[in-house]
């Protein structure tokens, strides 16, 4: 019986089915019966207790829902019976004693990166084209059409074959259906990169920089400048059209405070400025080329794990990401930190239940009580718009098993371990302590990644239950399954 339950906290009130249960068995659980009412599939949840309407609903030990009406013992929880609900939060103060883990046998180790001129480690080298402004996406992706193939970065040239192969036989007439047009093999992609120590050349298409509020331009600038400045990043071509919100000039200055001594090659071309489009293009590329030269003279050197900067994130995810895959990756947040590293752990909203832990985790009471403003912030925000953190789960975490946002925020925070909260970062400000972070970011994946890596992150660990493809421009994306089935799939 332990291997199809699980009990997370023994403050909980509901137990966690591991594999599919039928209505009508009898679970026995610590010398208890529970005959189930319904069927209870893999990842839900079912009551240890008759409930009344307004009792709370325990899970990993603290409040993450309450009963909407009658529910009987061994019945399933689900969004008709169960509402959202979360403790209140305040700061008091409060001695958080940790006790890191044995890291002895990581003591010592190194990882191969790209030592920056300011001391920090990046684990990848990209040249990153960044447009000030919408308009200039269109040159971005005839620059990047122009580099990727030439130059070794193409990664779409399996799917070139298949939809050749497709080609070919609707000409010959043959069936468009057959099995075999989908084995087409893997060519080894990246194998003649022109430029062995550039790991990549990344375009940063967006749709701000003009025609919205000059609020939403002069945060997109802070972005842009952070990215710039990423020790992921060896060097940067900015394209501008000129007439924009986002001027060059606020992108530099930007850059300028967010690191005085930036000094990687940076290339800046204005089309407003320049005799053609097509000059403009050619010259970003002529530039760029050389600058690639130059980049490609860095290699991979050993440095130690303390300057690792991991964002940890989850996504797609399912009943079973609060049970396996987070904690895991709480763990190595730990182990890390113990090291000397630093942890990122944002997605506010998905930190909603989990908040007093946190801020009774949190080392000064200056971070700690910046963590309460902005999650109340961020709430009332929500709030405005007609919604509310109640309403962050998805179809897809609810059908798996994730009911309440509390449930899925709990879940989430174990993503961050045990180790004391450090300092509190707002969207675009740059991690300056070592440890554990929270980063004031969205639940929205890409939205999250965003900020993580203009914080600082330099490799990202990302849970997922369901799946999901997204990852970060310049920052290498770890996914980490909570499942069997789906780690065979990805």
């Amino acid at each position: 019986m332990a291997n199809r339950i699980l009990k997370i906290h023994p403050n909980d009130n509901v137990l966690v089915a591991l594999q599919n249960l039928a209505k009508g068995e009898t679970i026995i659980y610590d010398g208890s019966e529970y005959i189930l009412q319904d069927n209870i599939g893999a990842k839900h949840k079912f009551f240890m207790q008759d409930m009344q309407a307004g009792d709370p609903i325990m899970m990993y030990g603290v409040l993450v829902g309450k009963a909407q009406h009658f529910i009987p013992k061994g019945g399933l929880m689900h969004t008709e019976n169960t509402k959202h609900a979360a403790e209140s939060y305040e700061f008091k103060p409060y001695h958080y004693n940790w006790i890191p883990p044995d890291v002895s046998k990581f003591e010592g180790r190194t990882f191969n990166g790209y030592i920056r001129s300011d001391g920090r480690v990046g684990t990848a080298n990209y040249w990153l084209f960044i447009p000030t402004v919408f308009c200039e996406n269109r040159n971005l992706d005839v620059i990047k059409e122009a580099l990727y193939n030439e130059l070794g970065y193409a990664v779409t040239d399996k799917y070139k074959t298949f939809t050749q192969k497709l080609v070919e036989a609707y000409h010959k007439g043959s069936s468009l259906e057959g099995s075999g047009l989908l084995d087409i093999g893997t060519p080894n992609v990246n194998s003649d990169r022109v430029f062995k120590n550039v790991d990549g050349i990344k375009f940063l298409n967006h749709q701000g920089g003009c025609g919205g509020t000059r609020q939403d331009a002069a945060v997109l600038s802070k972005l842009l400048a952070a990215y710039a400045d990423h020790p992921n990043v060896a060097g940067v071509t900015l394209l501008s059209l000129g007439c924009q919100n986002l001027q060059v000039k606020d992108f530099i200055d930007d850059l300028k405070v967010r690191n005085p001594n930036f000094d990687k090659p940076l290339y800046v071309f204005e089309q407003q400025q320049s005799q053609s489009e097509e000059q403009l293009i050619k010259e970003a590329i002529r530039t760029t080329f050389l600058g690639l030269v130059e980049v490609n003279k860095l290699e991979r050197k050993p440095a130690p794990l303390s300057k690792l900067v991991l964002g940890v994130k989850c996504g797609g995810s399912d009943g079973f990401s609060g049970i396996s895959a987070n904690p895991s990756v709480g763990y190595t947040s730990d182990l890390l930190v113990a090291l000397g590293g630093t942890v990122l752990l944002a997605e506010f909203p998905e930190l909603c239940g989990a908040e007093q832990q946190l801020i009774d985790r949190t080392k000064e009471e200056k971070a700690a009580k910046k963590f309460i403003q902005l999650m109340g912030a961020y709430s009332k925000a929500a709030e405005n718009a007609g919604s509310g953190f109640f309403m962050n789960p998805s179809p897809g975490n609810i059908k798996d098993g994730l009911i309440t946002d509390a449930i899925k925020s709990t879940g989430a925070a174990k993503k961050g371990g045990t180790s004391p909260v450090e300092d509190v970062l707002d969207y675009t400000e740059p991690v300056v302590k070592t440890g554990l972070n929270l980063v004031c970011t969205p639940g929205n994946d890409v939205e999250a990644t965003t900020g993580k890596a203009a914080a600082g992150a330099t490799l990202i660990l990302f849970t997922t239950g369901l799946g999901t493809p997204t990852g970060n421009p310049v920052c290498p994306t770890i996914k980490v399954a909570t499942n069997n089935a789906l780690a065979k799939r990805m």
